[in-house]
Order: C-alpha cells, then structure tokens, then sequence
C-alpha cells in the first residue's frame, strides 16, 4: 500500500504572518493564492526584492511595530495605533515619543522585570524540590 503525500499549503495571510509582513501590501499574486511550505522556505532562504522591501519599509503588521517601539500589541491599541505603519512613521513616533508610549514602554518593562522574577523563582522552586 502506498501512500499519496499532498503538498502542504496554507493561506496568504498565515505564510505573511511567518514572513513578518503586512498582508495587504504584498503583491497580488501572493494575496491571491496559496503557499506551500516548499515556497514559504525560499521566500524565506532566498527572498524576493517584494519581501525585502515590505521587511525594511513597510508597512508592518502591529505584531512588527509593536516590536519596534518596544510595546506589546495591547498598548498599540490604547496608544490609538489600529494600522499598519511604514518604518519612517515607527520612526517618527519613537522620535515625537509621545507619552502614551513612554507610559507603554515602562509597562512592558515591568512586565518583562516580573516575567523574569517568576522564572526565577519558579527555577529556584525546582531546584529545592530535585535537592529533596
């Protein structure tokens, strides 16, 4: 008995979110069809000048820009950003520094501080529990 293996495939949307890319900006033919896993590995390996470019100039899906401001996807929100944004105006908001995201930065720097204090503890929890 053999086995018939299909190619693999997922939708735009999921192979633009692996890419880190923004959706909408990507070029029709990659919007309108669907990508192997096969493909999604070159896109990735050997990338096209299209990815490249939406990579370095946007615009970037919130996940990438609130990576970049330092925020987490929440604090986009109560900071007012709902789109996508190019890299100039990432930019131009980490320059203006407006006090929505000083006041985001500071909580997702507590947010990391308290992340590693559980960690820790957690290891520390362990480590009494393997002595025993």
């Amino acid at each position: 008995m053999s086995s018939h293996q299909s190619t693999q495939t997922m939708k735009p949307a999921t192979a633009a979110k692996k890419l880190g890319v923004y959706l909408d900006a990507t070029p029709a033919e990659f919007r309108d069809g669907v990508v192997s896993r096969a493909e999604l590995a070159a896109l990735q390996s050997d990338p096209p000048q299209w990815l490249v470019a939406l990579r370095t100039d946007g615009p970037h899906p919130r996940p990438v820009v609130a990576q970049k401001l330092g925020v987490s996807i929440a604090g986009l929100a109560r900071g007012g950003v709902t789109e996508a944004l190019t890299t100039e105006q990432i930019e131009a908001l980490k320059t203006e520094n407006p006090e929505w995201l000083q006041q985001e930065r500071s909580t997702q720097a507590d947010v990391r501080k308290e992340n590693v204090r559980i960690k820790k503890k957690h290891a520390e929890e362990e480590a009494r529990r393997a002595q025993q």
